[in-house]
């Protein structure tokens, strides 16, 4: 089904959260979409740097969006963290419902600048376009330093571009597997009453459920999860070959990982949308 409308914005106003899942291959986003259906609600199929590397966004672009006009609920097909602008342009015209444009290492002046430009360009073509403040570490990278967002320069990006949605740095961070993230809802706090944008949490499978549940007050729109549908894959990926050491075909092979990825992505969506 067509992803034709601002779903994201639709979840903030009513204390709700559209998950983005990071994808890397035609089984899981399947096993995402098939997720989403179950539960019945819109869910955003998201190709990543290392996604983006490995096959051009013209080809993430068809196959997802196919997969995204056959489901029976809104699948949007989502550009993550990309600072090149000729890529966010190509993701746009390659029916991306909606893409990143990532300046947050950027000064905020020439952050604002470039946003407002892919604003234009993605409104244009009928897609929507996410800004980003602050800076989440990647704990895969050995990073640790987090620069909150400023609620200054989220009021900023806010009135001065036509960024429809705006990713945080409160606490979140990029790429856990073994711990959580605590997160700073003081910070978060002045965020939300300076912006009137809906917010994005990037680093989510690092966040306990009850952080995430409490967030639904603070307009946070839509929240990205890669790490836990990596490691759903991946550890029973492992146990098929241990279990199965003489198959070769990697259809059988990724069958069971598909239903773990699609058993994950239901747990999160069915909390995403529970009442607040």
């Amino acid at each position: 089904m067509r992803w034709d409308r601002d779903y994201v914005k639709e979840a903030a106003d009513s204390g709700k959260v559209i998950p983005g899942f990071n994808i890397f291959g035609y089984e899981d986003a399947l096993a995402v979409t098939h997720a989403a259906e179950k539960a019945g609600c819109p869910v955003l199929l998201m190709v990543n740097r290392g996604a983006g590397d490995a096959m051009d966004v013209e080809c993430w672009g068809k196959l997802l969006s196919s997969i995204a006009q056959r489901a029976a609920v809104p699948i949007g097909v989502h550009l993550d963290h990309c600072s090149d602008t000729g890529t966010i342009r190509r993701a746009v015209d390659s029916g991306f419902s909606s893409v990143m444009y990532d300046g947050s290492k950027f000064s905020f002046e020439k952050n604002r600048e470039i946003t407002q430009q892919m604003a234009e360009y993605a409104h244009a073509r009928g897609a929507l376009l996410e800004a980003e403040l602050g800076q989440v570490p990647y704990s895969d990278l050995g990073e640790t330093d987090i620069l909150y967002t400023s609620p200054e320069e989220a009021a900023g990006m806010s009135s001065e571009t036509e960024a429809d949605w705006l990713a945080v740095s409160v606490g979140n961070v990029h790429r856990l597997a073994d711990r959580t993230a605590p997160i700073d809802f003081s910070v978060l706090h002045q965020i939300q009453k300076a912006c009137r944008l809906p917010l994005v949490i990037h680093g989510s499978s690092g966040i306990c459920s009850a952080d995430i549940k409490r967030m639904k007050n603070k307009r946070i729109g839509k929240m990205n999860f890669g790490t836990v549908l990596r490691k759903a894959f991946s550890d029973a990926l492992r146990k098929e070959l241990r279990e199965h050491p003489e198959e070769f075909d990697r259809l059988k092979l990724f069958a069971y990982p598909a239903v773990r990825v699609e058993q994950e992505a239901y747990q999160i969506i069915s909390m995403l949308q529970e009442e607040k």
